[in-house]
């Protein structure tokens, strides 16, 4: 009876597993996403990503292998990361920030240092969207203290640092948190940030693009058109159909804000003129807050008599008003699913 008992317990056990070619088909669609965040629409990933993240919680309530459940918990996590990104880009914050928080969870459950450093380094920048800086500090800070971060995930979050300073005034601050994000002591990897990449990276265009904003914010007008002036030269170093559209766009506007506080309408009107040929898919939240911004600096006297200023801020309300982002903006983006 023992040795029968024994048998069928272990056959019970071995039922409750999933094929490890499963596990690598996940961790292939992680990849792909990740890898090709940046030539998919947002509202595409949004599908992918969410499918992925159901298909992974199913196959964790299927097996009891440590390893298997620690490599599902893993691509879970992974999958969450990258719908807090996309629900970003589509201008849902909250779902956003619910996103990072599990995929922090996931984190947390199997002690993956590099997950839980991107997902907190996500709300911190989420927290100073949403006009919480001092909250955003704080949690820079937490992603700081995990362990087995490599450069590229150290250079991420000292730009995220430095946009907090910035929004919360501390001038010196930010500009130290940039030279910081410039030059990282170290050449060290990880598997999250390095091995994956893609969105989970941090290439050199889209640094010198996030730290152009936080020179625009201290209102460093020379350091925030050198800064996207180098992402957009680094961008079009890239192949025409590898180009970031959601990097670009933010860049090309960040520039324009740069020339504006120099008084420069024609000069931003032409750092302008290939934002607004960007789908409408592909109009993230991002590149929508800055020409926000913009709109409201042609506003100021200096512009206010002048046609082209007027015809520049009624084609920003135009081209932000046609954004598939302004349709989930603060929800989720139910509307996009199959």
């Amino acid at each position: 009876m023992t040795a029968r008992d024994a048998a069928a317990h272990a056959e019970d056990a071995a039922s409750l597993t999933v094929p490890d070619i499963t596990l690598d088909r996940l961790r292939d669609t992680i990849l792909d996403i990740a890898r090709t965040y940046n030539s998919t629409s947002p509202p595409e990933v949004y599908r992918t990503a969410k499918e992925l993240l159901l298909d992974t919680q199913e196959k964790l309530d299927r097996t009891q292998v440590p390893r298997q459940r620690e490599h599902l918990y893993l691509t879970a996590g992974q999958a969450a990361a990258m719908l807090s990104a996309v629900c970003f880009d589509l201008g849902a914050l909250q779902p956003a920030v619910q996103h990072s928080r599990t995929a922090i969870l996931y984190g947390q459950v199997i002690e993956h240092g590099p997950l839980q450093a991107y997902a907190h380094g996500a709300l911190a920048f989420l927290a100073y969207w949403s006009g919480r800086p001092a909250a955003a500090l704080t949690l820079v800070r937490t992603a700081q203290g995990f362990g087995g971060l490599g450069a590229t995930a150290c250079s991420r979050l000292a730009v995220i640092e430095a946009r907090t300073h910035a929004h919360l005034g501390d001038h010196e601050q930010a500009v130290q948190a940039i030279r910081d994000s410039l030059d990282i002591p170290h050449s060290n990897r990880d598997d999250l940030h390095d091995d994956i990449g893609g969105e989970f990276g941090f290439s050199s265009e889209r640094l010198a693009m996030s730290n152009a904003t936080t020179y625009l914010l201290i209102g460093d007008a020379t350091g925030a058109e050198e800064a996207a002036t180098q992402a957009l030269h680094l961008l079009d170093q890239r192949d025409a159909g590898s180009r970031p559209l959601l990097i670009s766009s933010q860049a090309a506007t960040d520039l324009a804000r740069a020339r504006l506080l120099r008084q420069e309408l024609d000069g931003a009107c032409d750092a302008l003129a290939p934002v607004f040929d960007v789908p409408r898919d592909w109009r993230g939240a991002g590149v929508l807050e800055r020409l926000a911004a913009a709109r409201a600096q042609l506003t100021r006297p200096v512009f206010r008599t002048a046609a082209k200023a007027t015809e520049l801020g009624e084609r920003i309300e135009e081209f932000s008003a046609s954004s598939v982002s302004r349709n989930f903006r603060g929800s989720e983006p139910l509307a996009l699913e199959p």
